[in-house]
C-alpha cells in the first residue's frame, strides 16, 4: 500500500476500542458525580426495603405478590436454604432477563439492588432477633398477631422504595423486573404491571398458607400497585400555569432567563372586558412554581393565574436553553 502525504498526516482514530474502551468508559462512569449519588440512593433505599421485609413481612408470614413472598413459599417447601438465599437465586435468574429484555443500564442497576437485598436481610437478622410480629398482642398468655398492620406498613414502605428506584431507572429486582418487562412491551403503567405480576405470585401461596392469608396478600398486592402509582405521579408531576397579564414581559424574562424554562404565548380577549391581553402557558417543577410566585408577589405584577398538575411530559422540557438577553414584545395578531 502506498502512503501519500495526505494519508500519512490524516488524524488516526483515537477512540479506545475493545477492553481498553470498556476500561475508559468504566473510569468515566466512576468519576462522575451522578454515579455516586445514585449508588447512595440505591443502597439506602434497599436497606430500608430489607428492613421492611424483615420486620413486617417475614414475621407475619404474609405472601404479598413479590419475589420475597415467592421466596417465603419456596423456603417452606425447600427449608435447607434461607429466605435470603432463595431471594438471591430467583433474582439472579430475573436479572438475566432484565439485561436481555429491558436494557443495560436498568439491568446493571438492578444487579446491584437485587443482589444486596438478600444479604441485607440476613445482616439485619444477625443483630435483631425477631420471633414474632411487632404488632402481636398478648391476650391470656397467647400472642394474637395483627397481620393487617404488618401488611399496610410493608406496602407503604416498599411502594416508596420502588418509586424512588424507578425514578432513577433502577428497581428492587424480582417482581419489579417482571413489571418493567410488562410495562415496556404492553404499555401498561407500572402500578398495574406490579399488580398483575404480583397477583400471579400470590397464587403460589395456596401451597403453604390458608385461603385467608392468600386473600390478604392479594389485597396487599392491589394496594402496592395503587400506592406505587400515587408515589410515581407525585414524584414526576409538574405544574402547568396559565398566566394572563398585560405585564407579561417581566414574567417571560424571569421564566426564560432565571428559571430556564420555555413558554408559549397566546393573545386572548377578555370575555367581560373585551380587552386584548397576553396569556402565558408554562410548565414548571414544583420548586420553580414557588420561585415564580415569589417573583410575581415581590414585583406586584397584576395577573390572573390558574394551575393544574401534569404527570407526563415528552419533548424539549428538560433541555437547557440559551438565555435571551432582550425579550421583545410579542407581535400583535
Amino acid at each position: 500500500m502506498v502512503h501519500t502525504k495526505e494519508t500519512m498526516n490524516r488524524p488516526s482514530d483515537d477512540r479506545p476500542k475493545g477492553v481498553t474502551g470498556l476500561w475508559h468508559q468504566l473510569l468515566a462512569l466512576l468519576s462522575g458525580k451522578k454515579f455516586w449519588v445514585e449508588l447512595f440512593i440505591m443502597t439506602a433505599a434497599m436497606f430500608v426495603g430489607a428492613a421492611a421485609v424483615y420486620f413486617f413481612l417475614i414475621p407475619s408470614q404474609l405472601i404479598v405478590g413479590s419475589i420475597t413472598g415467592l421466596s417465603i413459599v419456596v423456603a417452606k417447601i425447600f427449608p435447607f436454604l434461607s429466605v435470603g438465599v432463595w431471594i438471591f437465586i430467583i433474582n439472579l435468574i430475573l436479572i438475566i432477563l432484565a439485561f436481555l429484555l429491558i436494557g443495560n443500564e436498568f439491568g446493571a442497576k438492578t444487579v446491584y439492588t437485587a443482589l444486596i437485598l438478600g444479604p441485607m436481610i440476613d445482616f439485619i437478622s444477625r443483630f435483631v432477633t425477631l420471633e414474632h410480629s411487632l404488632f402481636a398482642v398478648e391476650v391470656g398468655g397467647q400472642l394474637i398477631p395483627n397481620p393487617w398492620f404488618d401488611l399496610l406498613l410493608f406496602i407503604v414502605v416498599m411502594s416508596a422504595v420502588q418509586s424512588i428506584l424507578f425514578s432513577i431507572n433502577a428497581s428492587t429486582g424480582g417482581l419489579d423486573i417482571v413489571a418493567k418487562i410488562i410495562n415496556k412491551y404492553t404499555g401498561i403503567n407500572l402500578g398495574v404491571s406490579v399488580t398483575i405480576s404480583g397477583a400471579l405470585i400470590c397464587c403460589t401461596a395456596f401451597a403453604v398458607n390458608d385461603v385467608g392469608l392468600v386473600l390478604m396478600g392479594l389485597v396487599g398486592t392491589w394496594l402496592n400497585g395503587m400506592i406505587l402509582n400515587k408515589f410515581m405521579y407525585g414524584m414526576s408531576s409538574k405544574v402547568r400555569l396559565y398566566i394572563t397579564s398585560k405585564e407579561y414581559l417581566p414574567i417571560q424574562d424571569f421564566v426564560i432567563n432565571k428559571i430556564n424554562r420555555g413558554m408559549t404565548l397566546h393573545e386572548v380577549i377578555g370575555g367581560y372586558s373585551n380587552e386584548r391581553t397576553m396569556q402565558m402557558e408554562v410548565i414548571l417543577a414544583k420548586e420553580e412554581f414557588g420561585q415564580l410566585m415569589q417573583f410575581i408577589d415581590k414585583n406586584e405584577i397584576s395577573c390572573f393565574i390558574t394551575s393544574d398538575e401534569v404527570h407526563e411530559i415528552k419533548g424539549l422540557w428538560n433541555r437547557k436553553r440559551k438565555k435571551i438577553k432582550n425579550i421583545a414584545p410579542a407581535t400583535k395578531v
